[in-house]
């Protein structure tokens, strides 16, 4: 299996940091946060990774360059041009990533997931999984009693997309097979995230909801949250 961080965003969350470097960049317990996800991933056995970039580009390149991918080979999907959020971005990298499932992430979201099982649960049934918790949020996936994918609701607004169902925060992580991936040309944008087109494509296809034993998660996301980030990391 072949991974793809999202790492291109702006970070203007973690401003001033990122005023001068990328967020996949911004230090955590002595690391960059791309190293943190690099080594999850290839503590799972996964070493062809695919990461896409645009603020402050080079330095990531110059990271990955400088660390030998941190064990892993690493390839750069340049957006420095345009961002693409995350749905563009994946079928930007899809041709560099090759035949096969992807497992995507975002750079910024630190987990206690254990790598191996979810790679394990998609192998079973060759089904692309979205990873999700019960963690309290505004926006939810909705999913039947069968775990597919039925809709999506923003519980602050009341705006729904799809069916109702067993509501689940999404955790910026999934397993996604070649069908799905296939799929993405039928976004008639070049900029789209994924979840427009996960509820585009769940009538016709299985997007199956996967939800971790003794999950914690951390989307390292403000600057205020450094510190707290920080102590997340050391205990994972």
């Amino acid at each position: 299996m072949k991974a793809m961080i999202f790492a291109a965003g702006l970070g203007t969350r973690l401003k001033p940091l990122t005023d001068t470097m990328p967020k996949a960049l911004v230090p955590l317990a002595g690391k960059p946060l791309l190293q943190w996800q690099v080594e999850k991933l290839r503590e799972a056995g996964i070493t062809d990774i695919v990461v896409n970039v645009h603020h402050f580009p080079d330095q990531i390149i110059d990271a990955v360059r400088a660390n030998n991918g941190w064990g892993c080979n690493i390839t750069v999907s340049d957006e420095r041009d345009v961002l693409l959020d995350t749905g563009g971005g994946l079928r930007k990298a899809v041709p560099l990533l090759g035949k096969g499932p992807i497992l995507a992430c975002n750079v910024d979201i630190l987990s206690t997931i254990d790598l191996p099982g979810l790679i394990r649960c998609y192998e079973q049934t060759g089904e692309s999984l979205l990873v999700v918790s019960e963690r309290t949020t505004q926006r939810y996936l909705c999913f039947d009693k069968q775990g597919r994918l039925q809709g999506w609701i923003n519980t602050a607004t009341g705006e729904t997309k799809g069916l109702d169902g067993q509501h689940l925060a999404f955790s910026g992580m999934q397993i996604l097979n070649e069908e799905v991936l296939s799929r993405l040309d039928e976004m008639p944008e070049d900029k789209f995230s994924l979840i427009p087109f996960y509820l585009h494509i769940m009538p016709t296809t299985s997007l199956r909801a996967y939800v971790p034993e003794n999950y914690r998660m951390m989307d390292v996301g403000k600057i205020d949250q450094i510190a707290e980030a920080e102590a997340f990391a050391r205990s994972i």
